[in-house]
C-alpha cells in the first residue's frame, strides 16, 4: 500500500534528481561524492560526534573542489543526464536512510528476541505510515545485507 510517507520519499527523490540535473556535470560529482563522503563518514566515526564535522569538512572540501574543476557544468546537453543520475543517487540514499531511520522494537518472549520495525510508539500516523510504506518495505532486505550496504544507511546497525 502507499501511504503519505512514500508519497513524502518519491517527492524528496525527485526534488534530488532535479537537482543534480540543474547542476549538471557537477550534479554526477555532488550525487557520487555525496555517496561517498556518507559511507567514509560513517565508517570512520559511526556514533560519534565527530561523524558531522568529517562529513561536513569533506563536503565543503568536495564542493570548492567541483566549482574549481568543473567551471561551466552545463555546456553539454548530456550534462544534464548524468547530473540527474548523480541527484537520483543522492537522493535515493536520503529517502533509504529516511524510511529505515526510525526506532526498533525489541520484544523478548518464549521464542526468543526479536526486533519489530518501526516501534509501535511511535505517533499512530507516524507509524501506520511507515509500517504500511511500500519503499519501507523494499528496503526490508538491508537489514540482512551486507555489512556496507549496512554501513550507509543504518550505521548505527551495522556493527
Amino acid at each position: 500500500m502507499i501511504t503519505w510517507f512514500d508519497a513524502l520519499l518519491v517527492t524528496l527523490w525527485a526534488v534530488f534528481t532535479a537537482l543534480g540535473a540543474r547542476r549538471g556535470l557537477a550534479g554526477l560529482v555532488w550525487g557520487v561524492g555525496g555517496v561517498a563522503i556518507c559511507f567514509l563518514a560513517n565508517s570512520l566515526a559511526t556514533g560519534a560526534p565527530g561523524a558531522v564535522v568529517i562529513a561536513a569538512l569533506l563536503g565543503v572540501g568536495l564542493a570548492i573542489a567541483t566549482g574549481r574543476l568543473i567551471p561551466a557544468p552545463l555546456e553539454q546537453p548530456w550534462h544534464l543526464g548524468v547530473g540527474a543520475l548523480g541527484g537520483f543517487l543522492l537522493g535515493g540514499l536520503l529517502i533509504s536512510t529516511l524510511a529505515l531511520g526510525f526506532p526498533m522494537d525489541v520484544r523478548v518472549d518464549a521464542s526468543g528476541t526479536r526486533a519489530t520495525y518501526p516501534s509501535a510508539s511511535l505517533p499512530e500516523a507516524v507509524y501506520r505510515g511507515v509500517r504500511d510504506s511500500a519503499l519501507q518495505s523494499n528496503l526490508r532486505g538491508v537489514w540482512s545485507g551486507s555489512r556496507a550496504l549496512k554501513t550507509l544507511l543504518i550505521p548505527d546497525q551495522a556493527r
